[in-house]
């Protein structure tokens, strides 16, 4: 247990430092004026630079399973950098005024919103090439042993961030939103450029490789079979936020809704951030016939009741108050309108943890295509609870959100609980 718990540790507090950014900008935009109206728009164009990335976002496992030499290392460079072109002309045509003009009408967008909305989306136009460069070289740093490296390109992230949305807040008359779309594209352009200095070195090494007789050429071919399959993953993952979106603002009280639930969306984040770096760590210690499988379950049971623990410590004290009114900068009326929310939400980070090690027993029995059917689950079961809390049975944009989330999470529990393999476990890939 112990060494398990050392070996999660880093990864958790990279996870920790990047669930941070959430709050830190929520609580820029809450201090400026119209709080309510642009934290639903940067709310919005979130969503929206989410949902365009989320075809690159697995960029770093495919850098760190595939590039071995100078050939597989330009062959997926070559297929990243086309795929950062292609979302972001995607992001480009959405972010066009007639364009977003007609997406803010599906949305039923009040047009306050509808404007800062779209101007914010035109600002973090850099954010999808940018994730896919920096998450092309972390998976060499990865695959060379440099996970400090990784770490290190978080802090620049988030000091990047910090310095832009300070200096815009205090020396611009730009709007809270466009302030906040401004600080996410300056932080992730600059881990980018960091990321990239701090993989020449291994970049060299690459270079100077040339593919073993052995190996066969990783054609473009190869490539999209092995990627597409990671990368419907994480479109499906991610096309549940502009959907929550288009209901909520189709609730009762959707101003309010767009704009607390960006809010406690990255507060509960931070509780939940630890199991994305669990999942890595069942993969990596589990062993190739599970030996270590009954530390890892007592692992993840333990450190989902402690998240969920800590979750609820909050939702349930005066200190949700001193979150959302001192640290988040909500008004008093926003604050009490999040503690619902946030108390349904109560037992995702516990889930959070046991998809991850359901996922990990999943990926060393090289069952991937039941890990995305997982997610297909997932988005499908939080689309069926929106319709039914939002046009069935009238909710709160906000609770019907969280009751959906929390719906399609322990349906895709339960659908890879049915699914799980048995013994013995193939041995994961070395990186």
């Amino acid at each position: 247990m112990k060494s398990i718990l050392w070996f999660w540790l880093p990864l958790a507090a990279t996870w920790l430092m990047m669930a941070l950014e959430g709050p830190y900008i929520t609580a820029i935009v809450a201090r400026m004026p119209e709080a309510a109206f642009n934290l639903a728009a940067y709310g919005i164009a979130f969503s929206i630079a989410w949902i365009v990335e989320s075809p690159i976002m697995m960029v770093l496992t495919a850098s760190n399973a595939l590039v071995r030499c100078r050939e597989s290392l330009h062959a997926l460079r070559r297929f990243t950098y086309t795929l950062n072109a292609m979302l972001t002309v995607v992001l480009a045509a959405i972010a066009l005024p007639p364009v977003f003009g007609v997406l803010a009408g599906l949305m039923n967008l009040p047009p306050d919103i509808a404007r800062l909305a779209q101007l914010a989306t035109a600002t973090v136009l850099p954010w999808p090439a940018a994730i896919g460069y920096r998450r092309f070289y972390q998976g060499l740093l990865v695959r060379a042993g440099l996970t400090r490296r990784v770490a290190y390109g978080t802090v620049v992230r988030l000091a990047a961030m910090s310095v832009c949305a300070a200096a815009l807040a205090w020396w611009s008359e730009l709007p809270g939103a466009v302030i906040g779309a401004a600080a996410l594209s300056a932080g992730v352009v600059a881990e980018a450029v960091a990321s990239r200095w701090m993989a020449r070195g291994v970049v060299r090494t690459l270079e100077a490789t040339s593919r073993a007789p052995d190996q066969p050429p990783l054609t473009t071919e190869a490539i999209v079979a092995f990627y597409a399959p990671l990368a419907l993953t994480s479109i499906l993952s991610l096309i549940t936020l502009p959907v929550i979106t288009f209901f909520m603002s189709h609730s009762r009280r959707p101003i309010e809704s767009l704009a607390v639930l960006p809010v406690v969306n990255a507060f509960v984040f931070l509780f939940r951030s630890g199991a994305f770096a669990h999942q890595e760590v069942v993969v990596a210690l589990m062993g190739q016939h599970g030996e270590r499988e009954t530390g890892i379950r007592s692992a993840t049971m333990l450190l989902g009741g402690l998240a969920s623990g800590g979750l609820a410590l909050v939702a349930f004290t005066s200190l949700a108050d001193v979150w959302f009114r001192s640290v988040s900068g909500l008004a008093p009326d926003m604050a009490a309108f999040a503690i619902l929310p946030v108390r349904v939400f109560l037992l995702l980070p516990a889930l959070e943890y046991l998809l991850a090690y359901q996922r990990g027993r999943l990926i060393l029995a090289r069952r991937t295509r039941v890990v995305t059917a997982g997610t297909a689950v997932e988005a499908l079961g939080i689309a069926a609870a929106l319709v039914i809390g939002v046009l069935v049975l009238d909710l709160v944009g906000a609770l019907a959100a969280a009751v959906a989330m929390m719906a399609g999470r322990a349906g895709a529990n339960a659908f890879l609980a049915w699914q799980q393999p048995s013994e013995p476990f193939a041995s994961p890939p070395r990186s």
